[in-house]
């Protein structure tokens, strides 16, 4: 789990663009996994994208006429998977971010911070090995935002992925053992 921290217009959405095959350098390359993303086709840079990053935009960027569901299941449903099996699987990661019954509502009907949960929810559907997520609280009351982290930690811990985060606040909470052990306050 990393923590790319700064403030804003320092480059860290800039960057999180780049290593997901986003947006193109000027110049450069930009290697992950031990790949140059950048000397890829269309068609692979698109199956990189598909099958290796899931991005949670800071706004969201939620088709509006689809459904909670629908949104969340498009990772599956480009995979291949059944339809009703991709929005089951949906529904279930939407209850797991703390929106049990919100799967047929459209975005417009969601608060800022059930939208932040749906595009959170999206990002880890298709299991993705590298998780990037650009101010994925900034939306969120404190209790969510923790929960959400906890959240994110756990799946990252069960399952050996690579999660990188964005944010623009420097405090940081050390824990160890479920337990709070010290706060760092960055300088701004």
């Amino acid at each position: 789990m990393v923590f790319l921290v700064g403030p804003s217009g320092s480059g860290k959405t800039t960057f999180l663009s780049m290593i997901s095959g986003i947006l193109r350098p000027d110049t450069g390359t930009v290697q992950v996994k031990g790949a140059d993303i950048w000397a890829m086709t269309p068609d692979q840079l698109a199956d990189f994208r598909l099958h290796t990053i899931g991005f949670v935009f800071q706004d969201y960027h939620l088709f509006p006429r689809l459904t909670s569901a629908e949104n969340v299941a498009i990772p599956l449903i480009l995979r291949g998977r059944d339809w009703n099996e991709s929005i089951a699987t949906a529904d279930t990661l939407l209850a797991t971010v703390g929106l049990r019954g919100h799967g047929a509502m459209l975005p417009i009907k969601l608060s800022g911070g059930e939208q932040q949960r749906v595009a959170i929810a999206r990002a880890i559907a298709g299991s993705p090995t590298i998780l990037v997520l650009d101010e994925p609280t900034a939306s969120l009351d404190g209790d969510t935002g923790k929960m959400i982290i906890a959240f994110v930690k756990k799946e990252v811990l069960n399952s050996q992925r690579c999660i990188l985060i964005v944010t623009h606040d420097e405090r940081i909470v050390h824990m160890e053992d479920g337990r709070i052990t010290g706060l760092d306050k960055g300088t701004q």
